[in-house]
């Protein structure tokens, strides 16, 4: 039995795997620190708890600086599996690491971060949002957080897809044997 384009494409997939996880722990992460760093730190357009339904809990700003600190704790400990990940992967004999397929990959993660913390924390929860006191409706900045995060998974996808890594070539045809 010969080998196919697809068997080889299928091949290249599975040890991109590995890379592809690790770049999604990665972004993760790193969504989780710029969502901390840029928007509760130095915009301060919100805390982890700043729009609790609770107005005690809401307005205590002491227990929402601790909060933020155990949500930067979760984004570490994402960028530490991440980077673990990524060294155990490129470790791997069949290792295929390349920028474009790290780099799509971690996009992938921050793009899962922001529908993951804008569904949940936003939407479901409703402990606080994008930027309550910024120009326009708390809903219009809820629902662009969505959308970039929606726009980065799917930015990614096609980054990732197109990667030779991933067993496509730049142009989207299956890479030769």
């Amino acid at each position: 039995m010969g080998s196919t384009s697809t068997d080889s494409n299928r091949a290249a997939g599975g040890a991109a795997r590995p890379v592809v996880i690790a770049g999604v722990a990665l972004g993760l992460g790193f969504g989780g620190f710029f969502d901390g760093i840029v928007f509760h730190q130095l915009l301060q357009w919100h805390h982890m708890l700043s729009h609790h339904s609770n107005p005690a809990i809401a307005g205590n700003l002491r227990l929402n600086v601790f909060a933020d600190g155990l949500f930067h704790v979760l984004a570490y400990l994402a960028t530490a599996c991440g980077l673990a990940l990524l060294v155990r992967a490129a470790r791997r004999p069949d290792a295929v690491v390349t920028w474009r397929l790290l780099g799509g990959a971690l996009i992938a993660g921050w793009g899962v971060f922001n529908l993951l913390e804008g569904l949940i924390n936003h939407q479901l929860l409703g402990i606080h949002h994008v930027n309550p006191a910024g120009p326009g409706s708390t809903l219009l900045w809820d629902l662009a957080f969505l959308a970039w995060g929606a726009a980065f998974l799917l930015g990614s996808a096609l980054i990732v897809s197109r990667s030779p890594a991933a067993g496509t070539a730049s142009s989207g045809r299956p890479t030769p044997e």
